[in-house]
């Protein structure tokens, strides 16, 4: 299999239960807890909803038509900048689909969002012990700032 015989795409409303998968693969090969129940009927509404969707998806579509990866964008805002960027949010290809140039296409597509959207650069994060993902990106020529990334519940913990 090679790049030149998958395609990327935005995603359609049929690849959701696809998609669900792959973003649970995805939080297993981070570490992180499984997607919570009821998944699909969220990202259906920021993805397919009526008006202008919150979040964007492109798939990697092998020639068989099985969708071997995806990755996710949003507008997010730059207060330092004074400007709008693309955010990745998500960028996740399955274990034997990696390293054939499907990862590429996918940021290619992506690139193409933002200039399509009149936004100037594509921002994202990646776990620092990713170094698999880290040699991509700094292949791409994409550059790296170190930060940590916090999580805060806008609800109280219970008390103990």
């Amino acid at each position: 299999m090679s790049a030149r015989e998958a395609e990327v795409r935005h995603a359609h409303p049929e690849d959701l239960p696809r998609i669900v998968q792959l973003v649970t693969e995805h939080a297993a090969y981070e570490k992180a807890a499984p997607p919570a129940p009821g998944l699909a009927d969220r990202l259906a509404g920021l993805l397919f909803g009526t008006g202008r969707p919150r979040l964007r998806c492109f798939v990697a579509v092998l020639p068989d038509g099985t969708l071997a990866g995806y990755a996710t964008c949003a507008p997010e805002l730059s207060t330092w900048d004074g400007a709008e960027y693309l955010h990745m949010d998500c960028l996740y290809l399955t274990e034997t689909s990696r390293g054939h140039g499907l990862g590429p296409l996918l940021i290619a597509a992506l690139r193409t969002e933002a200039r399509t959207l009149g936004l100037p650069e594509l921002q994202w994060q990646t776990p620092a012990w990713n170094e698999d993902a880290i040699r991509f990106y700094d292949r791409l020529g994409a550059t790296s700032k170190e930060k940590r990334r916090y999580t805060l519940p806008t609800e109280a913990a219970p008390a103990p």
